[in-house]
């Protein structure tokens, strides 16, 4: 059951940033231009997710284990 709620808080976590992309840069996605577009977007924000995830995880570890 937890596993459900953190695959379903992940999923959310997902489409909330596409929809925030999408209505920030006021893209329609009628035409294959546009598509690839929020793609471009849509990938650099996720990088920046993790890169922030991972810089986040590595502080709590090495807080942890001083």
């Amino acid at each position: 059951m937890v596993f459900v709620k953190i695959l379903f808080f992940i999923i959310l976590f997902l489409l909330f940033g596409a929809f925030l992309i999408i209505s920030n840069e006021n893209i329609n996605l009628n035409s294959k231009e546009n598509i690839n577009y929020f793609l471009k977007e849509y990938n650099q924000w996720l990088d920046k997710q993790v890169d922030n995830s991972s810089r986040f995880i590595g502080y709590v570890i090495k807080d942890f284990f001083k």
